[in-house]
């Protein structure tokens, strides 16, 4: 299956390591390593998925937990496509990313 990361996780990603980095060289280099290994194990057949907490289950958001560092990839899965819609730090304000879903999986208004 194709792997497809959005802008906005992009842009997490990239700041998170920025973070990691100023905090100890190399570890951000660590949590894209982790990343990129993640994205490759989701384009996999079985991606060990587990679905996300909350009504966002319900229309289908599923995540990845990274083993060494608190963050999950925050995904939306079709036919073709897995697309990472978050990557959610674990200590951020839980389902930030709802707004994220695309507005056809979207039945319900989501709580903030």
């Amino acid at each position: 299956m194709k792997v497809k990361v959005s802008t906005d996780a992009t842009e997490e990603l990239i700041e998170a390591a920025a973070w990691y980095e100023q905090e100890l060289p190399g570890l951000g280099s660590q949590l894209i390593d982790t990343f990129e290994h993640a994205a490759i194990r989701l384009s996999e057949p079985n991606p060990p998925l587990v679905p996300v907490p909350g009504e966002a289950a319900k229309l289908g958001a599923k995540r990845l937990i990274l083993q060494r560092f608190p963050f999950s990839i925050v995904t939306i899965a079709n036919d073709q496509v897995i697309t990472i819609v978050a990557f959610a730090h674990h200590a951020k304000k839980p389902g930030y990313w709802h707004e994220r879903i695309p507005p056809g999986r979207r039945e319900h208004p989501l709580p903030r």
